[in-house]
Parts: structure tokens; sequence; C-alpha cells
């Protein structure tokens, strides 16, 4: 698999102090790269510094092996497409502002009208042509913006948190459309999002960037079942970590001390191992202390539930097992479990599910 950008000790200072550390990324051919992480984490530094808006202070970024400081730079540009957060649309119609950039091109005036009626209509919004671009609303201009982007056929496209400012159902729809077109075009991406839904709906591979530093890249799945340390684990949805230790380990299957606790999990560490324990609250099953049904599941823990809060169509509850563990049910099991804050529970989880971080 070939290369199209590769980062090399990348660093990026703001008043003499170092916000972006990248010592190495690559991004290969017909890939769609998600870099996710908080707000202020360098994510939109990192995609500017692709964009060539932003010289980095040391190190590298390659393109088809080239370093851009051997590029011209308006040719290099010309090989990009850039959607940004807030769409730049030009005060014309939509059709104009997505034929502008093939007009630049000097392309033939049958090929602008083709290649721009084609991406307005692939975008949903062919209805829209001689709408001026200022009337349009936050979905329809970023929908202008990825069409736009799209007729250049760039051959990498930089997206900088194009849906953050977009209510949930334009959102998804949005969210929706773009995935189908960068499946049917291949075309290679790098999407910035702070959304970990956004990033396991559209990513090949994840990168999660942490306090201007790349924490881990990998697998959407391996970046979200098993996170490389605990700040990457708290910051994709593992809200039960606890600090244990490896007490006896045969055949992959681990006894773990945890909290008073002994633990059953999956994996190859040594005893005497220092280790943190991780769980997601989607994989704890809350069962009444009262006639316990069976299950597979290998831990069980007691405990009194702390609190309970609604989280969408799931509810939230936390459970005090001698530290809080987390779990989400759907809204109907709580109300048959009669779940409240104080009553007892039993929280169930297998030992696959378990997730160890040495330490």
């Amino acid at each position: 698999m070939s290369h199209l950008l590769e980062i090399n000790a990348l660093s990026v200072q703001r008043g003499g102090r170092e916000i972006l550390r990248v010592d190495h990324l690559a991004v290969a051919e017909n890939e769609v790269l998600a870099v996710i992480g908080p707000n202020g984490s360098g994510k939109s530094t990192l995609l500017l510094c692709l964009a060539r808006l932003i010289k980095p202070d040391g190190g590298e970024i390659l393109f088809r092996g080239t370093s851009l400081a051997d590029l011209n730079e308006l040719s290099y540009r010309r090989r990009i497409g850039l959607v940004l957060q807030e769409p730049l649309l030009l005060d014309t119609s939509v059709h104009n502002n997505v034929a502008t950039g093939l007009r630049f091109r000097r392309l033939p005036r049958q090929e602008v009208e083709q290649s721009t009626n084609a991406w307005l209509n692939r975008l949903g919004i062919g209805h829209l042509s001689q709408r001026s671009a200022r009337s349009l609303s936050g979905g329809e201009a970023q929908r202008a913006s990825l069409a736009r982007a799209f007729a250049l056929q760039p051959e990498i496209l930089l997206l900088d948190e194009p849906f953050s400012a977009l209510d949930a159902p334009t959102r998804i729809r949005l969210l929706e459309d773009l995935q189908a077109l960068l499946r049917a075009t291949s075309l290679t991406t790098v999407f910035i999002t702070h959304d970990l839904d956004e990033a396991l709906a559209l990513g090949d591979r994840v990168a999660v960037l942490l306090s201007g530093r790349m924490r881990q890249v990998g697998p959407p799945e391996e970046v979200y079942t098993a996170p490389a340390d605990e700040e990457v684990a708290a910051f994709v949805g593992v809200e039960t970590v606890v600090p244990g230790v490896v007490l006896a380990a045969q055949e992959g299957l681990l006894n773990v001390e945890a909290k008073g606790h002994q633990l059953e999990a999956v994996g190859e560490l040594s005893a005497g191992r220092l280790v943190y324990f991780c769980l997601r609250p989607e994989d704890v099953t809350l069962l009444p202390e009262v006639h316990l049904p069976a299950t597979s599941a290998r831990n069980r823990l007691s405990g009194r539930i702390q609190l309970i809060m609604p989280q969408g169509l799931l509810v939230r509850v936390v459970v005090d097992c001698g530290f809080p563990l987390v779990a989400l049910v759907t809204r109907a099991s709580a109300r048959e479990m009669a779940l409240k804050e104080g009553s007892r529970v039993t929280a169930a989880f297998k030992a696959s599910a378990v997730h160890l971080i040495p330490r």
C-alpha cells in the first residue's frame, strides 16, 4: 500500500511552546484517515499544515515522496480539496460557487457545466443551483462546499469538522451521504473531528490526538475496544478505568485484582504486571439482586446505584462496587428492574469485554 502523505517529526510552536508534535503518520492511497481529539488538541493545526496554510517549525510533510517544501505551492494546492468547519462561499449563486475553481483552471465551458451540475446533483442540491449561496441553511452551505471540493477531482480531500455546526438530523443525513461518496470515489481523505461516532462511521483508520500528541493510530474497532492508554480510553468512552494487578495467567485467561475484587480478563500478560482494568459501559449488564438470572458473564460485582441519568434512548447508571462502575441500559430495562438511586444491583460482564492496559 503506497503512501500519499507522510509526516515525520512534525512540530508546530506558539509563543515558544510546542502545540503539535507528530513523530510519524502516513496516509495511504484511497484511505480515509479520521483524526479525533477534543477541542484544542491540535487537530485543525495538523490539517492546516497538510493544506500548507501553516508552516511547521520542524519536521517535514511528504506528498507522494516529495517534501512539501520542494513543491510549488500553487501546484500542490490544486491537488488538494479543502472543506472547513464554516463554509467559505462567495456572494454569488450556488452554481457559480461550485464552478469557480474549475473556471480558474481554464477548463472548457462545457466541461465546467457538466462537472458542476453533476456534483450539485450528487450532493442533493441541484435544485438550489441558482439560489444565492448566502441564503442557504448550514447543511445546504456545507453541501455546496463539498460539491466544490469534489468537482475539482483532488488527489486528497481535507475536511475540518464539517458537521460540527449542524443540527443532529442534518448532520446524520450529510454524514450518510459523505460516507457513500467516499466509498464510491475512493478519494484519499483526512477527516478531522472531535466526534467518535463520525470517526467510526467514516474512517478506515483512526488517529487519536490528545494535547498535541498522536497517541494511537489504528483500525476504528481497535482504537474503540483496545485503547493504548488510560487517556485514550477515557476519550473513546471507556468510563470504568481501575488500577489493578495480574495475579495469575493461564492459557490466555487472566485473574486480576482490582480494588479488592478478583476479576477475570482475556489477555497475554504475565503475573505481577500492573494494569488498568478498562470496561465500556455498554458491555455491562445490570441484574436484580433477587433471583439472579443465568448469564454467561464470568464477572459479577454487587453494588449500590449512585446515579441514574437519562442519555438519549439509554440510561447511564453508576454503581458503587468499591469503585464507580458505569453501565448503559435501555429505558425499558431500567423501568422493568425499577432501578433507582440507592438500590442494590449486580453488575455482570464477560472476561472478553475487559481491556487491560499495562501501566
